[in-house]
């Protein structure tokens, strides 16, 4: 029996050397091949726009060298992904715009959330033992849907904020160009449509516009939707009535009730998009100016406050200290996310508080180098009180920033197709707390809470220095946290900066982290406690972020697009 233990042992700990040479491997050779790490960035004397999909850059340049500025060309490329990357934004959706052009004392954040349908109630979902709702209805079906706030507001922003030297027609053209063509399917999509077909399948009319002969497309097919363009001309001619007033509503009312939803007539036409404030705050000497809720952007200002506090920047990068360090202040971050963010039209959100240094400090001062926090609570920022998704960035010589985080939800959202417009119908009711009592519960017209965080940087001397966001759910935060450390920290290039390694950690769970982390990394976490697993080396779900930074000593525009995703940054 003692041979035979031996044995066993032997051949653990020969797997074990395997293990840890595979992991070795792993994270010193780019995986996927042929997965383009590289040729995602780029430069400009003048302008760059990084988006999700290469064409909606170029898209939002040729704006640009029609002599638009940098909301002019957000908006085309905003409309332009609505019908490149259908499966992640467009009309049935809403997101968040962070905008600071040159000339202005204070950056605008537009809020053009879905907000509840007059109907919704806190228990309008009937709720598994796991709190989900009963067959899948907050993310598929017509009761998934609350009402979209995309083409609202992109126009505001463009009437509001754009050049003027463009008109709404010439800005809108490039997403009816290419609906009109067709879109490329590229390996990306066609997987996306792959697993989600099923739901299309449920819901019939995307099948006209999403699959080939019955069968999802392959790469190198196209997506015609001369439906969407149609809708698209309407609101050339129209403006923002083609969609919540006439017979482009009434279609989209009657869909989604024959889909077993609530929306109304009057909902869409009392749909208003909201101007916040931004939230504002500093990481090593640079400003940050980023969306307040129901956003995410107060807790990527309240994780670097903690990083900051806690001495990131001194830590070896990407070692086994720091990636603890990232983890823990992670937990503290959904911690008091979970107890407090939500619309503040509703609740109170002690964001000021939640965004503080000095709160910070309290918090930074919880986390052990030597130990692991199982599920901390939540804190207590009023003490410090005073008085899947789409992201692109574009900036121009004059300093005019612009970030937008917009989406649909889930990848092809509810799966509901609205007939003879080409629209999706988002499924954000599913980001809102299911049941009552929460502060993120339902109540008619509120807008529910997301992560969703575009975000600006200016330099120590208060200077445009970068824009940013990127999709991915809750890993937003933490992922355009890891960004930003990784260029001020760490000195890196833009793109260098997106294409690093990333981790995730919850509020409890297990520690996500990519597999170019070191196998020392990985060692030294499984040590201090924590449960890691290993992800894909550029694993689509930490999110794709698309950024533009100012080097002023050289007076170029840098874009940056992540290999995780099909973006690539455009410039001249």
């Amino acid at each position: 029996m003692a041979r035979r233990s031996t044995s066993r042992q032997r051949t653990s700990t020969v797997l074990a050397a395997i293990a840890a040479l595979l992991f070795t491997l792993q994270a010193q050779v780019p995986a996927q091949a042929p997965l383009n790490l590289y040729g995602r960035g780029a430069t400009g004397a003048n302008g760059v726009v990084a988006a999700a999909k290469p064409e909606a850059s170029r898209a939002g340049i040729d704006i640009l060298r029609m002599g638009g500025n940098a909301v002019d060309a957000a908006v085309a490329t905003g409309f332009a992904l609505g019908v490149l990357e259908p499966n992640a934004s467009g009309i049935g959706g809403g997101g968040f715009m962070v905008i600071k052009l040159a000339g202005m004392k204070e950056a605008v954040v537009i809020d053009f959330r879905p907000t509840a349908p007059a109907a919704a109630t806190a228990d309008m979902y009937t709720l598994d033992e796991r709190g989900r709702a009963v067959g899948n209805a907050s993310v598929e079906g017509g009761l998934a849907s609350a009402v979209p706030g995309e083409v609202k507001g992109l126009l505001y922003a463009l009437d509001q904020y754009g050049s003027k030297k463009l008109s709404r027609a010439q800005v809108i053209q490039p997403a009816i160009d290419w609906a009109e063509r067709g879109v490329p399917v590229t390996v990306n999509l066609a997987q996306i449509i792959k697993d989600n077909f099923g739901k299309l399948t449920r819901f019939e009319n995307g099948l006209a516009i999403y699959a080939k002969d019955g069968f999802p497309p392959e790469v190198g097919d196209t997506i015609v939707n001369k439906d969407l363009a149609n809708t698209l001309r309407a609101i050339q001619a129209r403006g923002a009535d083609a969609i919540y007033a006439g017979d482009i509503a009434g279609r989209i009312v009657a869909e989604n009730r024959k889909r077993g939803g609530i929306l109304t007539l009057d909902d869409l036409a009392g749909y208003q998009v909201k101007v916040r404030k931004p939230v504002t705050g500093s990481y090593r000497g640079y400003t940050l100016v980023t969306a307040p809720p129901p956003s995410g952007g107060t807790h990527v200002l309240q994780l670097l406050n903690i990083l900051e506090h806690a001495g990131v920047a001194a830590l070896g990068d990407r070692s086994a200290a720091a990636a603890h360090l990232w983890a823990e202040a992670c937990k503290l971050v959904f911690a008091d996310r979970t107890a407090y963010s939500a619309d503040p039209d509703f609740v109170h959100v002690p964001y000021t508080g939640l965004a503080s240094k000095d709160y910070a400090k309290t918090l930074a001062a919880l986390i052990k180098p030597d130990a692991v926090m199982k599920s901390p609570a939540a804190g207590d920022p009023s003490r410090y009180e005073s008085g899947s998704t789409t992201h692109f960035s574009v900036m121009d010589k004059d300093g005019n920033m612009v970030a937008v985080t917009k989406t649909i939800n889930m990848f092809f959202a509810s799966g509901v197709v609205v007939p003879g417009t080409g629209i999706i119908m988002g499924d954000d009711m599913d980001d809102f707390e299911l049941k009552p009592g929460s502060a993120n519960s339902i109540q008619p017209g509120k807008r529910m809470l997301s992560s969703m965080s575009p975000t600006l940087v200016l330099d120590p001397q208060g200077r445009p220095f970068m824009a940013l966001g990127s999709p991915g759910a809750t890993r937003i935060i933490p992922t355009l946290a890891q960004v930003i450390s990784n260029v001020i920290d760490r000195g890196m290039p833009i793109q260098a900066a997106i294409s690093a390694p990333r981790l995730y950690q919850g509020r409890t769970g297990s520690l996500s982290m990519e597999g170019r982390y070191s196998i020392n990394a990985y060692n030294g976490l499984v040590a201090l406690g924590h449960t890691v697993t290993v992800a894909p080396d550029y694993d689509a779900t930490f999110g794709g972020v698309h950024a533009v930074l100012f080097d002023h000593a050289a007076k170029t525009l840098h874009g940056g697009a992540d290999p995780r995703r099909d973006g690539q940054a455009a410039g001249f």
